[in-house]
């Protein structure tokens, strides 16, 4: 039977992948699925997509990591399931020693490699299916996806050897797998259940260890290289807007077992692991279970820039499929009762759906004066009655404990220099004994008000604190874990509240709404056309990774840190064509901004206008929070496209195109139409106008002949020529 599982794993390798379209055009019919080798040695987890093979005797441990999509095989070598330091000391989770060599991983070794004697031994394995990382409350428009995902669950469970079980007996650490359907992707995490009668701590952990195959390989040494086909990111992610600026958790590490790699130091780095930065130095009580971060593991199909960020977006949708609720939003300057009554009708009035009370309207979340709770609530339920969902702003980090809520002792204590800063400042440590006051405030104002939206300014940007006298955390090592699951959590509940957040920094797997689509504030402040230009390379830039529902841009319709009124847009009226500018290329990339001041209009042209590019928006909303696939970059030099794209819709393209020149254009423009789905031909029509047939050339691509005035904007609505595709 062994050799039965040998084969199955040389087969695995070899086999030459099945000629079709893209995942991302037709995704596989077949359902994630556990299957386990006649001999029972083997178990593997497959989607049509990918596949995970596991040896399960001497111990537990990942053998095969195969993309079906290309027929490469990821790995080059056998790692431990997991590496967890308990009490001061490494321990591998499962594994297997005695490979010969890490260039490559030949099958037959496999029966002649053992178990090391201080490795946790695998016991036993369980099947289920995906589990929702946290309730979410659908109160708002959103893509129709499951939660939680469609895929296959494996728990792989470890004990500590003999060599440990006068410490250890009745510890179990147990490595988690959930593969979903439809998409390359996987995820990974572990758990530790403390079944012994005294506390153990868990200093540090490595939840994914994988000896991937080089995609590039030197004699040098590296300044860049270029990374396999594999994409990994964690919810553990903080400090930055986008993923790589937010991804505290992917290393790419030389691997000492690598000894006939070709670069002269053996210093490529080969060996992916997903690992903390530093701690959790989390203090397990007898009867307590501690779990990891999530860590998501997706394999591409190609290798474009286009391909990759295609894929990474609907990792998010898939994991995180709350990111789809995309409200048309309004961030409203003044929060007294007349101005946000006025508010709202003009919201109603025009098909906005949402108000944020900005940072300087005088909000103030953290109140718990009656009369103000009674008098916000009337407000809240003012906006409920004309169908417009309102909350507001809270400031987190970039402030400094209020003394008269507890000593400033609660601040974050630079490890460096020993007293307060942080990474934007001043700021309260998220693990201290004023977090309890602050987050049991915004809760009761939330209850008290029924707002919809939260707003946090800072969120919690990754801050290591120094002090051992906060009530949450211990010391340093501990600190960053701790103040991580303080926010989470906060999030997390609101997510089960039905709550939108609004968040800086890329803390969408934990359950925030939206981030920047990528912008300086600075900017907001430069003259109107130059801001309309960068608002667009911003959310060209913004997207590749993002979709577009999950990024919001700016719109300063009163001043914003200066400018003057060359930047402003009040009076609205008199600067109708910029304010159209926004409304256009904002609606138009899907991508809803902050239309910050305290109103939305200000004459019936100004409205009119407004209401214009809203009802555009909704008429075609579907297809624009879709995908968008990258065209032509804004330069100013001449025309600049983006192309919506979702092969699951009967408008499976819409293509928005600016000439912000002040030269008539007339040109042609190609139109790459591979993720609509269509093949041969397509139903084309501009504008809202009527449509004619083209036909697709064999890169799928489609020419239109482009007639532009000066400074103008034009959309091309494509469609499927039999119009038989469902909407989704």
């Amino acid at each position: 039977m062994l050799l039965t599982g040998l084969a199955s794993l040389a087969s695995l390798a070899l086999a030459p992948p099945t000629p079709t379209r893209s995942w991302l055009v037709e995704p596989p019919r077949q359902e994630a699925r556990l299957v386990v080798t006649p001999g029972g040695n083997e178990i593997s987890l497959e989607n049509g997509l990918i596949r995970r093979t596991f040896r399960i005797a001497p111990n537990g441990v990942t053998i095969a990591f195969d993309n079906l999509m290309t027929g490469t095989s990821m790995l080059r070598g056998v790692k431990p399931e997991a590496i967890v330091t308990l009490d001061g000391k490494r321990f591998e989770i499962g594994g297997l020693k005695g490979q010969p060599e890490y260039a490559y991983l030949d099958p037959k070794w496999l029966a002649q490699m053992t178990s090391s004697p201080e490795a946790f031994r695998f016991v036993g394995y369980h099947e289920g299916t995906p589990q929702a990382r946290f309730p979410w409350k659908r109160t708002r428009t959103s893509a129709d996806l499951p939660w939680p995902p469609h895929g296959v669950a494996l728990t792989l469970d470890f004990r500590p050897p003999e060599s440990l079980q006068a410490k250890y007996r009745g510890l179990t650490i147990s490595v988690h797998y959930e593969m979903y359907t439809g998409i390359p992707a996987l995820a990974k995490w572990l758990t530790v259940q403390n079944g012994t009668d005294h506390p153990v701590n868990i200093d540090h952990f490595e939840s994914e260890v994988l000896a991937v195959v080089e995609a590039e390989a030197s004699v040098e040494n590296w300044i860049d290289t270029i990374k396999p086909g594999i994409h990994l990111q964690s919810d553990y992610a903080f400090c930055g807007g986008t993923i790589p600026s937010s991804n505290q958790t992917t290393y790419w590490e030389p691997d000492p077992d690598f000894t006939t790699q070709i670069n002269y130091q053996l210093k490529a780095p080969a060996l992916l692991t997903s690992k903390p930065p530093i701690g959790p130095d989390a203090l397990l009580k007898p009867g307590e279970r501690f779990e990891t971060f999530h860590t998501f593991e997706l394999l591409f199909d190609g290798d474009t820039r286009e391909q990759r960020g295609l894929a990474i977006r609907r990792l998010q949708r898939v994991v995180a499929p709350w990111v789809t609720e995309n409200p048309i939003l309004m961030h409203l300057r003044y929060s007294d009762s007349e101005s946000i009554r006025r508010a709202v009708d003009q919201c109603a009035a025009v098909g906005f759906e949402m108000i944020i009370l900005t940072f300087g309207s005088g909000f103030n979340m953290e109140s718990e004066d009656p009369a103000y709770l009674a008098r916000v609530k009337a407000d809240v339920d003012y906006a409920h009655s004309k169908g417009i969902q309102i909350g507001g702003y809270t400031l987190t980090a970039s402030r400094g404990v209020d003394p008269k809520d507890r000593v400033l002792a609660d601040d974050v204590v630079n490890p460096k220099t020993g007293v307060k800063g942080a990474v934007f400042g001043q700021s309260p440590c998220l693990a201290s004994a004023w977090s309890d006051g602050y987050y049991h405030r915004l809760l009761h104002f939330i209850e008290a008000t029924g707002i919809d939206v939260l707003e946090d300014d800072g969120s919690y940007p990754g801050d290591l604190c120094a002090s051992t006298e906060h009530a949450h955390h211990r010391g340093l090592n501990d600190s960053q874990w701790n103040q991580w699951r303080t926010i989470t959590g906060f999030y997390q509940t609101l997510r089960a509240r039905g709550l939108y957040i609004n968040a800086p920094d890329y803390y969408f797997l934990a359950g925030s709404n939206k981030c920047a689509m990528g912008y300086r504030e600075t900017n907001w402040s430069l003259p109107r056309e130059r801001q309309i230009l960068l608002g667009r390379q911003n959310i060209y830039d913004g997207t590749w990774e993002k979709a577009p529902s999950m990024g919001w841009m700016f719109v300063p319709l009163v001043e914003y840190q200066g400018g003057g009124a060359a930047a402003t847009l009040e009076p609205l009226s008199e600067h109708l064509d910029a304010y159209g500018w926004h409304l256009a290329q904002n609606f138009g990339s899907g991508v809803q901004a902050c239309y910050r001041g305290p109103r939305l209009y200000d004459t019936d042209a100004t409205k009119a206008v407004v209401k214009q590019w809203v009802d555009f928006y909704k008429r075609h909303r579907a297809i624009l929070d879709s995908d968008i696939v990258h065209v032509r970059r804004p330069d100013g030099r001449g025309i600049d496209c983006m192309l919506h794209v979702n092969p699951t819709l009967p408008e499976c393209g819409l293509a928005m195109v600016y000439n912000p020149t002040d030269q008539k254009i007339d040109t042609t423009l190609t139109l790459p139409l591979t993720y609509t789905g269509l093949s041969e031909r397509a139903r084309i029509g501009e504008k809202e106008g009527k449509a004619r047939e083209v036909a697709l050339d064999r890169e799928y691509n489609v020419q239109i002949p482009i007639k532009m005035p000066p400074r103008s904007i034009t959309w091309f609505v494509i469609k499927d020529t039999h119009a038989t595709k469902k909407e989704k």
